[in-house]
């Protein structure tokens, strides 16, 4: 087996009473490695968070079929073999499991993590706020031709003016954000700050999420080509607040963790102002995020009540590869019919192949036509890995080839 890369508890971050200066985690290097293999399962240590609470009582029941699959080898993108155990020990992760058929057939758990163990998310939240808004479009308290502005008054007067909610639930609306995680500068760094990921730059008065969204300008038609920003997530929490008169952490918690049963209460991070965001927020652990994979493959259904429509769900597996390909084509290569719709990536159209992709490696991996899907959760050290992402797959793919 691939030596693992370090623990947190190796690595000393946070450990000792106090801990040694340069092994603390603070608000500037929380996010960074090597802090974020300590961070990611401690976020409520870090942040400010609201509970996304779960009904009493014992969760709904994961179904159980373990299979021996460490072992399983596969082709990586470079053309060397590799294990299940390589992958998992080489790519950060925290925690890892399976479905199959509507059964945990693996389940591993890594870097001091546990079953009850709450990890962030990061933009895997997104798929779920997209899920909050396809149960409301069902309940007809949304509207995906009408503008934001219906459900917001104040984005009419900024670059978000004409733009509809389907437009901004696929990331087509024209408003300028460029997304550089690597840049201070740019339009997701300043998001970082206000929603309070981030301290201020010298000098920088800072108000939340919402009064951001406030100063976004439009810089190209709405409706065009696809183009991934996270502050369109943020507009959606918006109008869910705004159309239902609740939090969206009560929204999560009365739709998604109570109707799923989920075992664990959650946590969203929120700004200054209270304000949940929507775009990276959640932590959660890792059976509980697998409850969603499960709703999907179930066409939207969980015993015997349709929580959302299946109309969505199949609309989540297609979409525009013509707007994704105007921007996304090389760099989902390895994808040759990918979308992105209604808060999902769709890797492959005709199957219906889609996920929820979070930095620094948190990833939901839904395959409907082979009744499959994944959770992996990940301390990366770099926002961005293209190669892990793919390995990770990849490995996903030989162990379901493996149990035939």
């Amino acid at each position: 087996m691939t030596q693992a890369n370090p623990t947190a508890a190796e690595l000393g971050i946070m450990a000792g009473f106090p801990p040694a200066l340069d092994k603390r985690v603070s608000l500037a290097n929380w996010d960074l490695p090597p802090f974020n293999r300590w961070s990611f399962q401690n976020v409520r240590s870090v942040l400010p968070t609201r509970p996304v609470p779960r009904n009493p009582g014992p969760g709904s029941s994961l179904l159980q079929a373990p299979h021996d699959l460490e072992g399983v080898s596969f082709t990586d993108l470079d053309g060397s073999q590799r294990t299940v155990d390589d992958m998992l020990a080489t790519t950060f992760t925290d925690g890892f499991l399976l479905l199959h058929r509507g059964r945990v057939v693996f389940e591993r758990y890594m870097n001091g993590m546990s079953e009850t163990t709450p990890h962030l998310s990061q933009s895997v939240v997104k798929s779920f706020v997209g899920t909050l808004v396809g149960i409301m479009v069902g309940h007809g308290v949304l509207a995906l031709d009408n503008p934001v502005s219906h459900y917001v008054p104040e984005l009419g007067a900024t670059g978000y003016a004409g733009a509809t909610l389907g437009q901004v639930l696929d990331m087509r609306s024209g408003v300028r954000f460029v997304e550089d995680y690597l840049d201070p500068a740019s339009e997701v760094g300043m998001l970082d700050r206000v929603a309070g990921w981030k301290p201020p730059l010298p000098g920088e008065v800072l108000g939340g999420i919402y009064d951001f969204i406030l100063t976004l300008k439009q810089e190209r038609p709405h409706g065009g080509a696809f183009a991934y920003r996270s502050i369109e997530t943020d507009v959606l929490g918006w109008v869910l607040e705004r159309a239902t008169g609740r939090g969206l952490a009560d929204l999560l918690s009365r739709e998604l963790w109570q109707s799923l049963g989920c075992e664990a209460d959650a946590s969203m991070a929120i700004d200054r102002s209270g304000t949940c965001q929507a775009d990276g927020g959640l932590s959660a652990c890792l059976r509980d995020y697998a409850r969603l994979a499960l709703l999907y493959l179930q066409e939207g259904s969980w015993n015997g009540r349709q929580i959302l429509p299946a109309a969505w769900v199949a609309a989540c597996r297609t979409g525009d590869r013509e707007a994704f390909a105007a921007n996304y084509a090389d760099r989902f290569a390895a994808f040759p019919d990918s979308a992105y719709s209604r808060q999902w990536w769709v890797l492959d159209r005709k199957s219906g192949r889609h996920a929820a992709f979070g930095i620094f490696g948190q990833m939901i991996l839904i395959d409907p036509s082979r009744e499959l899907a994944a959770v992996k959760l990940s301390s990366w050290p770099d926002p961005l890995n293209d190669a892990m992402r793919v390995s990770t797959i990849r490995a996903i793919d030989a162990m379901v080839l493996a149990m035939g």
